[in-house]
């Protein structure tokens, strides 16, 4: 157990199970002190739970832990890899509303999103039970030889380095084809969600999965590249910013290991001038406050043709204001808090200066008279290079309204990014859009009238500074493998 306190405080909520059985731990915010964790829910501003960092010898026990476990799991053929990652997600579905509920308490994730992204996860593991033999059957060639072909090999044990954001999604959708794939994982997830990391552990484990597919160190950031050195680990994955994406890829670098590195986004959405002007903001208010605006794919740029910026952004402005928040745990709240203090700030500055330097608001832009760290719907029109709400990523509540001249100019803002995580085009005519969609947009992601989204069926995985690699799909579940080939003569 990795709690050694429980702070005394009146909760609006609680979870409704036994904290002897290891996984309630409710956190939200954090910080350091001596060798713990002190966690704080977003939306009261109260403190929590105190956790105890991983010592080093557990941490060099669960690496011996992993290496043994990956010599036997790889031995394991893939139809009773599958039936695990099965058992899994029954386990994830019976425990989907303690889950959940969990999640909204350590970063204020609205409890229906919570329970959907639990869910999510439970059917990316059905997926590659089902798919993953498939995906990496032996692939013949013909060569010269009497027989050739390429097969796919596990590489041993990946690092997980995991974001709060979505503290289950991330982290599942690069434990199923990793594991599927012959893989084991060691896990170091975002500090302020240390409940669900060890809750994520707890429930591979309750399923009746071997020891040492996946194991939870509670560490801080500080300790990652020391584990990226150990030799046991021969590939990372992670999933967070641009800033953390180079230090771990540098680490990675030196240490001549593999990287999936899925990192920030500033999505920009073309709205054409012959799209419905209300469909439109429908889809672009939709894309920006899913999980209250915290997240790397979420809308954040919309790139508006002039003769219907005015009708667009005051559509979009009058969805964005009479949406709710407020309790993460009441349904009826679209927006939840965001997951720290800190972070709300920090976009307060961003909307801020966007405003000094020119930007109009439109609604919100202020922080509320409430405990936590809460941030209302906003929208900023007028917005133009140079400004933080064209330059950055707004991780959280508030669209930036750029306006284009036309299609051509359209294409060349949203394509003037650092970042290109993802993207979509809004127009009546699909031909056309989908041609930009394809040829023009620089994307790993590219959706035409419609939010963009992860799905397990579809890779997933950005371009420029929005990191390498791909996730989920076919192609996620070979990212690490051994890609061999095999000649017969």
């Amino acid at each position: 157990m990795n709690v050694i306190l429980f702070l005394s405080i009146a909760l609006p909520h609680i979870l409704n199970v036994s904290f002897t059985q290891g996984c309630v731990i409710l956190t939200s915010n954090y910080y350091t002190m001596s060798n713990t964790l002190i966690s704080v829910n977003p939306a009261t501003g109260q403190e929590i739970a105190t956790y105890a960092i991983t010592e080093d010898q557990k941490v060099t026990k669960a690496i011996k832990t992993a290496q043994k476990s990956f010599g036997e799991w790889r031995k394991v053929p893939y139809a009773k890899r599958a039936v695990v990652l099965k058992s899994i997600a029954a386990e994830l579905r019976k425990q989907n509303e303690y889950l959940a509920k969990l999640a909204t308490l350590e970063m204020g994730k609205p409890i229906q999103q919570g329970r959907e992204e639990v869910e999510k996860c439970a059917q990316t593991l059905e997926y590659y039970a089902k798919n993953g033999a498939k995906f990496l059957a032996n692939e013949t060639v013909e060569t010269d030889a009497r027989k050739s072909y390429v097969t796919f090999q596990p590489m041993g044990v990946v690092l997980a380095i995991m974001p709060w954001n979505f503290p289950y999604w991330q982290v599942f959708r690069a434990f199923g084809p990793t594991i599927m794939a012959g893989n084991v994982m060691l896990m170091k997830h975002a500090s302020n969600v240390s409940g669900c990391a060890l809750a994520i552990e707890k429930v591979i484990t309750k399923a009746g999965a071997p020891k040492g597919l996946l194991q939870t160190l509670l560490l801080p950031s500080s300790e990652i590249g020391k584990l990226i050195d150990d030799p046991a680990i021969v590939a990372v994955t992670l999933t967070g910013s641009t800033d953390a994406g180079r230090k771990v890829a540098e680490a990675a670098g030196r240490n001549l290991k593999k990287q999936v590195l899925e990192l920030g986004g500033s999505d920009a959405y073309v709205i054409l001038e012959d799209a419905d002007v209300s469909a439109a903001a429908e889809i672009c208010v939709n894309g920006r406050l899913k999980n209250s605006g915290q997240s790397c794919v979420a809308a954040k740029r919309f790139v508006v043709v002039k003769p219907i910026r005015k009708a667009f952004e005051e559509s979009m402005a009058m969805r964005m204001e009479k949406t709710t928040y407020g309790d993460p745990f009441d349904t009826g709240n679209k927006i939840g808090p965001m997951a720290r203090v800190d972070l709300r700030d920090q976009l307060h500055q961003q909307v801020l200066k966007s405003i000094e330097m020119g930007a109009k608001l439109l609604c919100g832009g202020f922080i509320p008279d409430l405990p936590g760290a809460y941030y209302p719907p906003t929208v900023l029109t007028n917005v133009r290079k140079g400004m933080p709400a064209y330059e950055e990523e707004l991780f959280g509540p508030v669209a930036a309204i750029i306006e284009a001249k036309d299609e051509k100019d359209a294409m060349r803002i949203a394509n003037d990014s650092i970042y290109g995580l993802g993207g979509a085009i809004i127009s009546k005519d699909r031909k056309r859009a989908e041609r930009l969609a394809v040829e023009e947009l620089e994307a790993g992601n590219c959706f035409v009238n419609d939010f963009v989204h992860s799905d397990p069926r579809l890779p997933f995985g950005g371009v420029k500074q929005s990191g390498y690699g791909r996730e989920i799909g076919s192609f996620g579940i070979k990212e690490f493998v051994n890609i061999k080939t095999i000649y017969i003569k």
